[in-house]
């Protein structure tokens, strides 16, 4: 089944179907304010098993080819929050050797999977990364067509479309969120400032900071 689905270049629409947990971000914050919860997406085992697969593949591609930007951290080998924090902590005392000022930005993203616009990833992994053929098609199929429900308190909705977005507790949403987002960093350059971006649980936080000052 996982090997028609790639030959095809198709993901069937009953994997594409999650039932959404609202879950509180925080112990403790007030069950009440819809802004409080964090939606999970509860996908088909079949469905992650795939997915498991095509990020395998899709990662090694991404490595041999190096297409990935070194500042990116988490969702990706070697690099986590940790390196980050070395990192942006490293480049702050060269700065200081330097007598330079370092100016610190901090960039919190809010709902940031929910705001992926399809059409404009599918543009990003074709022309940035090379991607066509079967390889786009399946996750162009991935993308689109999406439905869910939302599960809360022992009651389900009725099943809604999905026009935007990355499922919250995919394995593929993670890193197609990375793909989508790094354009930013060649913003960036452009005005001598330097990013470092990492996800920490789901949420995108963005370090920008400058140390030419």
């Amino acid at each position: 089944m996982i090997n028609a689905s790639l030959w095809h270049g198709r993901l069937p629409d009953t994997q594409k179907y999650a039932i959404v947990t609202p879950l509180l971000k925080k112990p403790g914050l007030d069950v009440n304010d819809m802004a409080n919860y964090r939606p999970v997406s509860n996908l088909t085992f079949l469905s992650k098993v795939i997915e498991w697969i095509v990020a395998q593949q899709l990662n090694d591609y991404l490595a041999a080819n190096n297409l990935l930007t070194g500042k990116q951290s988490a969702y990706k080998s070697f690099h986590s929050t940790e390196t980050t924090t070395l990192r942006v902590l490293s480049d702050a005392l060269v700065s200081v050797d330097a007598q330079k000022v370092t100016l610190l930005s901090l960039l919190d993203l809010s709902a940031a999977f929910d705001c992926v616009d399809h059409p404009l990833l599918v543009l990003r992994l074709q022309r940035n990364f090379g991607l066509t053929g079967q390889v786009l098609r399946w996750l162009t199929s991935f993308l689109n067509g999406r439905t869910q429900q939302i599960a809360y308190a022992g009651l389900v909705s009725a099943t809604h479309s999905v026009f935007f977005g990355v499922p919250q507790g995919s394995v593929l949403g993670p890193i197609l969120f990375n793909l989508y987002t790094a354009d930013i960093h060649l913003l960036v350059a452009a005005h001598g400032l330097v990013l470092h971006q990492y996800l920490i649980v789901r949420r995108l936080l963005s370090n920008l900071y400058c140390h030419t000052c």
